[in-house]
């Protein structure tokens, strides 16, 4: 892999070939779009697309600052390398447009990621393994329940406390001590619900 860059170096090319094709993209794209200066000494443009545009819709545009590195469309600090904005920006004043290239794409510096040396491994029969010196006991606290309802594990406080009741409550007179099928009362409201039902 590292000779693929060498032989780019020696061909005269700078960037990586990913970044190439898309500054090419980039130019071809810059050529449609117009600039407006709002500062030469600040380096802000407003540059506006004209193509691509379906009718009815306003031509899109994004403020460039080419002294922060930044493009309001993002994509300029997002890739660290131009967007079509920053390319028509760089175009309107003649800047190089390369400087704005960030220097991890650059083929020397992914020549340094190759030019590392690695030791050949022995072979595994020949490793030195040290006995362990410890013994290794899982924390059984930490093992699920397999079985059950899971217990939980909020941390509960006054608000959670509930007040003691009596137990549950009648649903016909709301009295504790029995329920609806067991209460006194139960002929009773049902004397009243049945007359008034009849008139």
């Amino acid at each position: 892999m590292g000779q693929q860059q060498v032989n780019q170096i020696e061909a005269g090319q700078v960037f990586v070939e990913y970044v190439r094709d898309a500054m090419v993209a980039n130019r071809q794209m810059a050529r449609s779009m117009n600039v407006e200066v709002y500062s030469r000494r600040n380096e802000t443009f407003r540059v506006t697309e004209t193509i691509g545009r379906r009718p009815g819709i306003p031509p899109r545009s994004y403020g460039v600052y080419l002294r922060n590195r930044r493009c309001d469309c993002r994509r300029f600090q997002t890739l660290h390398y131009p967007c079509a904005h920053v390319v028509a920006a760089c175009a309107k004043v003649s800047l190089n447009v390369d400087q704005f290239i960030d220097e991890v794409y650059t083929l020397e510096r992914t020549l340094r990621v190759w030019e590392n040396e690695f030791p050949v491994l022995p072979d595994l029969s020949t490793w030195e393994v040290p006995p362990t010196t410890f013994e290794l006991v899982p924390d059984k606290g930490l093992r699920r329940n397999p079985k059950g309802r899971p217990q939980s594990s909020r941390i509960r406080n006054k608000m959670d406390i509930r007040e003691k009741s009596d137990g549950k409550l009648c649903g016909v007179c709301r009295l504790p001590g029995h329920n609806r099928n067991k209460c006194p009362l139960r002929n009773y409201h049902i004397g009243q619900s049945s007359r008034s039902d009849r008139n």
